[in-house]
């Protein structure tokens, strides 16, 4: 929602140093700091979660690493057009976190095929799930860009 803005630029950094910003972010004593730590990691985690179940959903033929193999790629695959472009910051600790997300939503689509053990219901459970969480999320987003104006 900021991809383009001017600011944006000044904050460009590039970590490759796995699971530095993370302990960072544990070692740091600012309540400000606490705050943005819980949600960067908490956000990197959530917003990946659907993605693993989406992949598991269309790619259902695939393995579990297979999926996780696509999701680390396109985490990847932001994180570098972040760096190409001095958008905010390329962090590796993004791909693991967003990886982590990947793995939970895929871990929740099998538990959902063992559970309602026909995909149809599967399917049916994660369009749900997507509208009576995702729906409210985006129009959150939405009236939040509004109000920037």
């Amino acid at each position: 929602m900021e991809l383009f803005d001017g600011q944006r630029a000044f904050v460009r950094s590039i970590n490759l140093v796995p699971l530095s910003s993370i302990s960072a972010y544990l070692s740091g004593g600012s309540v400000n700091l606490k705050q943005f730590a819980f949600a960067n990691v908490g956000g990197n985690i959530l917003i990946f979660i659907p993605l693993g179940a989406y992949v598991s959903v269309l790619r259902n033929n695939h393995g579990g690493r297979s999926n996780l193999l696509l999701i680390l790629s396109m985490s990847l695959a932001v994180e570098v057009i972040q760096g190409l472009l001095g958008i905010g910051t390329a962090d590796i600790d993004d791909i693991l976190l967003n990886g982590l997300g990947g793995w939970i939503g895929i871990l929740a689509c099998k538990s959902l095929r063992f559970l309602l053990r026909e995909e149809k219901n599967v399917r049916a459970v994660i369009a749900a799930l997507s509208a009576l969480v995702g729906l409210p999320v985006m129009f959150d987003l939405l009236f939040m860009i509004q109000m920037r104006f």
